[in-house]
């Protein structure tokens, strides 16, 4: 396969006979396929042109990289990247990785679909038959009636995806944008679902503390003298074009500025540009800041003007009216508060496994290095009490002054400038209930017990009706990457709870295989769309991402999919309002110029495949208004200023039902993990697993394609202390395991992860034996289902496991 995908010219023609080879028989996930016909096939007659089409990455890495796919006889030959602009930053190249640049082997991988088909089977066995697209149509809208009769329309739900969040019309995430979301908006509506699997716990958190989650643009970066990364690991999860690593290296070489990183594991990041990395226990960051803060305070270097004009709650005197004596920060950082602890770094250092003399040390200059950003990647806010650890990083932001400055930060993620543009208009949402996007399993077991006080239902009481009917169009969340695999496979299987799950899809991924429906979708190279850009700094830009191939095979796009279903509930003119997906593009743009008047005519967009514009501005700086002036520019918080202790936090506390190690407090405090070093549970499973992003794959995408899972493959961080203990060697295979599952997955053993704690690269596709044991080591087959306090997201971080050699 590797010869194949790597070298060979492939005949569209011998691919589309190895289709029709298989298309009246029933098709099984990971059947072999006859690839040396395929490879052996030459074209023939007069050598066509080659032409060059633009396109793009539009998967979830937080960027989106420019691709120019070289098209000869109607086939893809290779696919390079983005050749406008030069080295210098803000006019840079938007250079994909090696993910990108692949993107030959997505559109051509024997994994790809290519006809409608309907399982034959038990859901999650992977044995389909191939249907019409009339068929496939027809059952859709069937039972799309039938349930909104028997239970209503806040019984379908539309699945959290990002398969193809990179597109405007083609567009998965969020799932309110997307195409599916107009079609049911016509019909009614759909359960709807706040938060991510990424974020949910740090967009929770943030604005209970700024009123909105934010930190100054990484075009700033420039402008600081120290950065202090909680978990931020942009080498690997921003390793793309767009530019953030680009503009870590460029604050380096610019500046006398330092960069230390508080990580579990050595990342790729502290490599490269970091001055120091200090490892830490997962889900331990809030006690590492109150054992800084507690440094800070008694040796006098917080801000205390700052603090005075901008915060409510850091000593009693700031509490609000209502809040009980000893509640304040301080007190809670000197033992004056209820709990009775002096939060000394020994106290920190026994948490955390960051010495003592460490946290004096990087304390002091946090304190006396100005201006200096604090910020946190998202991995150490997937835990069990995760909002309280991102709040938690906001406090050194806080405390010494650094908020609303340039070369300062909040605390929270880098931000970056985008470029005015416009997006597929999807209308209202007649459905008002939202569920928690990690609760939507439970959403189909025990929807009857979920309400807004036990689980964070908003815009009703509680949940009416079961999930019945899921859409999941370009995502992999219906099993490879939603936790407990174990738990959501037998939830699945029970077609008499939801009844109906139609899944759009390239490729047949794990997720795919629990279809009851399966739709074959376009590629980015089968379809023209346009890809606004993601995290670039203080460059913005938007990519015409037009046809390069033919559509392979009968695989068709979201829209027209859409557009057909409409037909057949009757609304296909609202749905469609007349036009096609080119007559949408064109709509879409001239709306996207009444925005941007900069933006070249539609046809020379075209043809220019990327448009670049710089920021006009500065960089921005988070909160900078409210800096200059809290009275005419107050936060979004009720009382427009930083919230050190909140009021709506302590009401929730006291009114929502909670589980006993559940919690949730005003202030920022540490929160032990219910599966963390300190837990009982550490007696049976000693080691705390995390996850991590993994270059070959971006979450489950290009996961596969062999190319790029040859060039890093999927292994497990053991330190060599763990490994001598249990006799592993680099290189063995081990199993891991706990009471939600087991997988195998070969060891690596290095000293750049913390001793007590191993990881693994998170999207792995999952790949079961006949008795559950999963040979494609999915992390997911290891994680638990219960959800974090407050924002009932997923602690996927948070997880206790044991290995040994196979």
């Amino acid at each position: 396969m590797k010869n194949w995908l790597n070298k060979t010219p492939l005949s569209r023609r011998s691919f589309a006979k190895w289709g029709a080879a298989l298309s009246g028989a029933a098709f099984t996930a990971g059947s072999a396929l006859p690839l040396k016909s395929i490879a052996s096939s030459k074209p023939s007659g007069k050598t066509p042109e080659i032409k060059s089409v633009w396109s793009a990455c539009t998967v979830n890495c937080g960027s989106r990289c420019a691709l120019r796919h070289q098209v000869q006889d109607d086939q893809i030959i290779a696919t390079h990247t983005d050749n406008t602009g030069n080295d210098e930053y803000g006019h840079h190249q938007v250079r994909a990785c090696l993910r990108g640049r692949s993107f030959r082997q997505r559109v051509y991988n024997p994994d790809r679909l290519k006809y409608p088909m309907k399982r034959v089977g038990q859901r999650g066995e992977g044995h389909f038959e191939r249907i019409s697209w009339e068929e496939a149509f027809d059952t859709i809208a069937d039972n799309l009636k039938r349930i909104r009769k028997d239970y209503g329309n806040e019984a379908i739900y539309i699945n959290y995806a990002t398969g193809t969040l990179g597109g405007t019309i083609s567009k998965s995430w969020p799932p309110g944008s997307s195409p599916i979301a107009r079609l049911m908006n016509c019909w009614g509506g759909y359960l709807n679902h706040y938060g991510t699997y990424s974020t949910a716990q740090i967009a929770i958190g943030m604005p209970y503390v700024y009123g909105s989650n934010m930190n100054n643009c990484s075009s700033d970066l420039v402008n600081s003298k120290l950065i202090i990364n909680f978990g931020n690991n942009p080498a690997e999860t921003r390793m793309s074009g767009a530019g953030v690593v680009y503009q870590m290296a460029e604050a380096k070489e610019r500046g006398n500025m330092r960069m230390i990183t508080f990580d579990p594991r050595k990342t790729d990041s502290t490599l490269s540009d970091n001055d120091e990395w200090v490892p830490i226990r997962p889900g331990t960051d809030a006690a590492l800041v109150a054992g800084m803060a507690w440094v800070m305070i008694r040796e006098n270097l917080v801000d205390t003007d700052f603090l005075t004009r901008y915060t409510v709650g850091y000593d009693e005197d700031s509490l609000p009216a209502g809040a009980p004596k000893g509640s304040s920060w301080k007190s809670y950082i000197l033992g004056q508060g209820a709990d009775g602890i002096e939060k000394t770094p020994e106290w920190a250092a026994r948490i955390t496994s960051v010495p003592a003399r460490t946290i004096i040390r990087i304390a002091r200059e946090i304190a006396l290095t100005k201006p200096c950003n604090i910020q946190q990647g998202w991995g150490l806010q997937r835990t069990a009490n995760g909002e309280q650890a991102a709040r938690s990083i906001a406090m050194l932001a806080v405390m010494t002054g650094n908020v609303g400055i340039s070369g300062g930060g909040t605390g929270a993620r880098e931000s970056s400038y985008a470029m005015p543009f416009a997006a597929f208009p999807t209308l209202t949402n007649p459905v008002s209930t939202s569920i928690p996007m990690f609760l939507w399993t439970d959403a189909i077991t025990r929807y009857h017990e979920m309400t807004d006080k036990t689980d964070g239902i908003r815009g009703a009481e509680k949940l009416n009706q079961p999930i019945k009917f899921i859409w999941n169009y370009a995502g992999n969340c219906i099993i490879n990457q939603h936790s407990d695999i174990n738990r959501t496979h037998d939830i699945l299987q029970d077609d008499s709870q939801c009844e109906m799950i139609v899944v759009i899809e390239n490729h047949m991924t794990s997720s795919a295989r629990y279809a009851d429906i399966l739709l074959p979708d376009l590629t980015a190279a089968e379809q023209p769309d346009f890809s606004p850009a993601g995290s670039s700094g203080n460059m913005g830009y938007v990519i015409f991402t037009d046809t390069a191939v033919s559509p392979l095979f009968e695989c068709r796009s979201v829209y027209d999919m859409c557009s057909e279903v409409a037909k057949r509930l009757g609304v296909e003119e609202a749905f469609t309002e007349g036009r096609d997906q080119e007559a949408w593009l064109r709509h879409i743009y001239a709306q996207a110029q009444q925005n941007n008047p900069d933006l070249p005519e539609f046809d020379a967009f075209r043809q220019m495949g990327i448009v670049k514009q710089k920021n006009p501005g500065k960089p921005n700086i988070a909160y900078e208004s409210f800096r200059k002036d809290p009275e005419a520019s107050p936060l979004g918080t009720p009382s427009g200023k930083i919230e050190i202790y909140s009021e709506r936090l302590a009401d929730i506390a006291a009114t929502w039902t909670l589980n006993e190690d559940d919690i949730i407090t005003p202030l920022p405090e540490y929160a032990p993990s219910w599966e963390g070093h300190e837990s009982e549970l550490t007696s049976k499973f000693p080691l705390q697993l995390f996850g991590f992003h993994y270059k070959s794959r971006v979450h489950s995408t290009y996961g596969n394609v062999a190319l790029v899972d040859d060039a890093c493959r999927q292994e497990l961080w053991v330190n060599p202390i763990d490994a001598e203990k249990r006799g592993i060697k680099d290189g063995d295979m081990l199993k891991v395991w706990n009471d939600r599952g087991e997988l195998r997955i070969p060891a690596r053993v290095t000293e750049r992860i913390l001793p007590g704690v191993i990881a693994m690269g998170q999207g792995a596709w999952y790949k079961p034996d006949r008795k559950g044991v999963d040979h494609g080591a999915c992390i997911n087959t290891l994680t638990t289902q219960r959800p974090s306090p407050l924002a009932k997201a997923n602690p996927q971080h948070s997880n206790l496991v044991e290995i040994a050699r196979v």
